[in-house]
């Protein structure tokens, strides 16, 4: 019983969190909307959203309520605690620069791959992607990097946790599939993205590892198809990423 009671949810901070992301969904919304929304009294809500805004975790604009720059200062703080992030970044800069594409590094954090560095290249184009989004791991390049070298138990955790929603027609949706596509990516040491999260866009990832071959991370560069293609996909900007990856990780070892 000392167990489950320890496990078991608190029904206050739920609420507040389920609040805290259907304002992010929504860029903000009011009392009646959101009771509505999560099926809760006007009051409770009200509540609620009083009791964060009071601690400046949410403005109010008239009778909506928006999330506050408070979570900037958690998420920098987060990301600044990873020193891989900071070790990267020159490297992202610098291939963002050579390639003039769209450079990302990436983690994974609760099985999913989270943006958490980007740099534009002059020619780089504009796709969902953003400091901060989570996404399932097996729908992009990095996230793929990211999955061939964790341990098999851990893979097996996440895909077991998210399962395989597809992105776009092209997404690997069954777990054989993938299974070996992440045998490959081992044997290769980087991944491929075809239009597996965004229609029109190739990627290419290569992971960031530590000393016991475990990816800490990964980067990568994405670009439209049209443009990324050929022997530039497929040989050209996997040495390029190869050679930041392992730069990146001298350079973590020895920070």
């Amino acid at each position: 019983m000392a167990n489950e009671s320890t496990h078991r949810p608190v029904e206050t901070v739920e609420t507040a969190f389920d609040l805290v992301d259907a304002l992010k969904e929504r860029d903000g919304a009011g009392v009646s909307a959101l009771a509505d929304e999560l099926g809760l009294a006007k009051s409770t809500v009200h509540r609620h959203l009083r009791t964060l805004e009071e601690r400046g975790l949410l403005v109010r604009e008239g009778d909506d309520y928006r999330l506050s720059t408070w979570f900037l200062d958690y998420g920098v703080h987060a990301r600044n605690r990873r020193p891989v992030v900071e070790v990267a970044r020159p490297k992202v800069d610098e291939l963002a620069a050579e390639t003039n594409e769209k450079v990302w590094f990436v983690l994974e954090e609760h099985g999913l791959g989270v943006h958490v560095y980007g740099a534009e290249g002059k020619h780089s184009v504009k796709t969902h992607a953003r400091i901060g989004r989570r996404t399932p791991l097996h729908q992009f390049a990095a996230g793929k990097a990211i999955l061939a070298f964790l341990r098999e138990e851990r893979v097996a955790e996440i895909l077991d946790e998210h399962g395989l929603a597809g992105q776009t027609h092209r997404t690997i949706t069954d777990r054989d599939e993938l299974l070996e596509q992440l045998e490959a990516i081992r044997e290769r040491g980087y991944a491929f993205n075809r239009e597996e999260s965004v229609a029109g866009v190739h990627a290419v990832g290569a992971p960031v590892r530590e000393e016991d071959g475990t990816a800490v991370g990964a980067i990568s560069v994405a670009g439209p198809a049209n443009r990324l293609r050929g022997e530039l996909l497929t040989d050209e900007l996997p040495d390029l990423l190869l050679g930041a990856a392992n730069e990146i990780e001298i350079n973590l070892a020895h920070s």
